[in-house]
Order: structure tokens, then sequence, then C-alpha cells
């Protein structure tokens, strides 16, 4: 599989990668259940709602039982009336968690990584670092090499090292994700527009997802 190599005069040719990693078939069915998967793992399941126990009503009952021609009430905590307790309430310690086995999550990100590179979406570069931590020279480095991040068209950056000029440089860059390839998800693969990739992440990659 080859795909674009930038530099910082823009496009400089193509570059051969490993077909394990960018030359598989998309498996929309896999994509769909990580991707899925990897949303519910992060939620923190802290939401909580008042069952009639716990809710702050009197249990006086509210009118005799016969007589009055309305129907009969135990107590205004009942999930019947307004401002009653929930009847199944969500409790703070809700798990939302799903599992997936190594081996597909694995197979999901290099069914991504192949999809990404047939849509000409991903590209390679040497190396990306920067001089200082000024977000204007991250930036001009994404210029060069013919990125220019946006509401509609995100990068992420999968470099082998996050250093501290780079990781300060783009921390303000609204579209812009710098990652390392251990770090690489799912959910990031899929919602920025373009990806690039240095050559010692690809090596990184091949490591961890071969």
């Amino acid at each position: 599989m080859d795909i674009k190599l930038l530099n910082d005069q823009g496009n400089a040719g193509t570059i051969s990668v490993p077909d394990t990693i960018f030359g598989r078939e998309f498996n929309e069915a896999l994509v769909h259940q990580i991707v899925v998967a990897y949303q519910a793992n992060a939620r923190s399941g802290d939401r909580a709602q008042l069952s009639r126990a716990v809710v702050k009503h009197s249990t006086k009952k509210p009118w005799r039982q016969k007589g009055t021609g309305r129907a009969r009430a135990g107590m205004t905590s009942s999930p019947l009336w307004r401002g009653g307790g929930r009847a199944f309430p969500n409790s703070p310690d809700e798990n939302f968690s799903q599992k997936v086995n190594k081996k597909m999550f694995r197979a999901g990100i290099r069914s991504i990584l192949s999809q990404l590179a047939r849509e000409d979406r991903i590209s390679v570069v040497e190396t990306f670092s920067i001089d200082a931590p000024k977000t204007k020279l991250a930036q001009d480095k994404l210029k060069s090499l013919g990125l220019q991040p946006g509401p509609r068209e995100g990068v992420l950056i999968i470099t082998d090292t996050v250093d501290e000029n780079v990781y300060l440089a783009t921390r303000n860059l609204a579209h812009v994700a710098v990652i390392e390839p251990r770090y690489a998800d799912p959910l990031s693969l899929v919602h920025y527009a373009k990806v690039l990739i240095t050559k010692a992440a690809i090596a990184q990659l091949e490591e961890i997802l071969g």
C-alpha cells in the first residue's frame, strides 16, 4: 500500500506502508461496535435520580380513603404524582462499559486505518517537531504541509513522541489533536477528516497492531 508523503513544501510523493495495517478490508460492523464501545466506556455513570424512598415528601395520606370521589392516594411521593419519586431511578453506580476483546479492537483500528488510506485521508511525514512552544509556529507548520484545520477538516497528528513544544503549540488549536500511537482510539480516527502520521509512529503502530 502506498500513501501520500508530505514535506515542508507540500506533497513529496508516496511512501510504501505495511499492508498488515493499511491494506485490510473495511469491516463496518466491527468498526461500529468498537466506536460505540469506546464511547460507552468513557461514560462516568454519575447521574442519579430520586426514588420514592428518598424524595422529600410528607408521608401523610393526602385525603381519606373513601368518600371524596377522587382516586385513592397513600402519599405524595408516589411516582404517579408530579414531583414524586421515580419508579426505576438511575443510580450513580450504573455501569455502561462494554467488553471488547483486544483482537477485535486491533482489527477494528487496522480496518479504520486502511479505509483512511483508501479515502486519501491519511498522510505520512518524516517527523513532526516545532522549534518553540508557539501556536503560530504550529499553524505555519501545518500550512506548509498543505493542511489547514477548520470546523470541517480537523487534523489528528500521530507522532512517535509528543514533546513539550508540540504539546504547548497545538493545545490551543481547536481542530488539531496530537497523540502517540498507543493512544490512537477509534473515535478520533473516525472523527478527524485528516490524519498525519510520522514514519516512526508507523513502526510503533505495526508493533502494537501486528
